[in-house]
């Protein structure tokens, strides 16, 4: 059976512990899966700071037309960003390739979570780069699912859409928000080989709360991919929610790592809990101590810190290049 919690509303994404049951139909054994309740409601009233503005205009109903005719998903509907208002009427959106179905639980995240459709959509790539060029885009930022599934990431995708955008869009950087590849070089070297303008990869948190937060990432491996980004000498790029239950001396910590590592620009946001079955906030960071996050990251030596309650990895990323 699921190990269940004694907490009041059940199971939180990401403490769920299954074991092997044996199947009915007597063919070996199945992993029970529990009903995960819903979380309670956030503690606290969000604060005036984290308001966010409404979709409007014609450029915003321009973006949505691009993207629903071309096939596309982005992570700004599937994430559900609190900037997508202000991104898309600026005629602007993050791509996410490879799907919409992730195969991890993240505990923070809203990406639907699953079993993809088998095999890559090889004209994806194609259709990314003729929508960055109907929106004029001259930076454009695409990220994926996890395809855990896949012993090369879904690499040769990412690798494919950088190429068509350049073609596409002479004169356009291409910032890549990319998964660990559990750790296959291989794959991350095929993403690394066709030279982004950026390389994103988000360790999301501190390192003592991903059990909860990233229940199938591994701290180190991601700060493996940012090392062997900077190698390539590809500029580098990471970021972590807060709010979340870590501490300053963790932040403070993690900034550490982020210097040894090599990392050039880091994002920090306030965490929001997109549904009641995601983990809950803990806190609602003020603006005043993303201030001092931006102060502490810089003086340490990563070279730049976007740091707010409204940040995410993709916000203003035209400014990290």
């Amino acid at each position: 059976m699921a190990e269940t919690s004694g907490r009041r509303g059940g199971l939180r994404p990401g403490e769920l512990r299954l074991h092997a049951v044996p199947s009915p139909e007597g063919d070996g054994d199945v992993l029970e899966l529990p009903v995960v309740q819903a979380a309670p409601p956030d503690r606290a009233k969000r604060p005036d700071w984290l308001r966010v503005k409404l979709p409007y205009g014609k450029t915003y109903a321009q973006v949505s037309e691009i993207i629903e005719s071309h096939r596309l998903h982005t992570v700004c509907q599937s994430a559900r960003c609190p900037n997508m208002g202000e991104c898309w009427t600026a005629g602007t959106a993050t791509f996410m390739i490879l799907g919409n179905v992730c195969t991890r639980s993240c505990g923070f995240c809203a990406v639907l979570t699953g079993r993809p459709d088998p095999g890559l959509d090889w004209d994806e790539p194609r259709r990314v780069a003729d929508a960055v060029r109907l929106m004029g885009i001259r930076h454009a930022v695409v990220t994926s699912v996890n395809r855990d599934e896949r012993k090369d990431g879904g690499a040769p995708i990412f690798a494919e859409t950088i190429r068509l955008i350049r073609e596409a869009v002479p004169g356009c950087t291409v910032e890549v928000l990319i998964p660990d590849f559990r750790g296959i070089w291989e794959a991350l070297d095929q993403v690394l080989d066709a030279r982004p303008d950026l390389l994103n990869h988000n360790v999301e948190t501190v390192p003592r709360l991903y059990r909860r937060v990233r229940p199938q990432a591994v701290y180190e491996r991601s700060l493996e991919v940012i090392r062997r980004a900077r190698a390539k000498g590809l500029r580098t790029k990471s970021g972590i929610m807060v709010g979340l239950g870590e501490t300053d001396d963790e932040v403070l910590a993690l900034m550490d790592d982020f210097v040894d590592a090599g990392l050039h620009v880091m994002t920090i946001g306030q965490y929001l809990q997109p549904t009641r079955l995601h983990l809950p906030v803990e806190e609602y960071v003020t603006p005043d101590k993303f201030r001092w996050y931006k102060t502490m990251g810089e003086e340490k030596g990563i070279e730049h810190v976007e740091s707010g309650p409204l940040v995410r990895s993709s916000y203003h990323a035209e400014r990290h290049v």
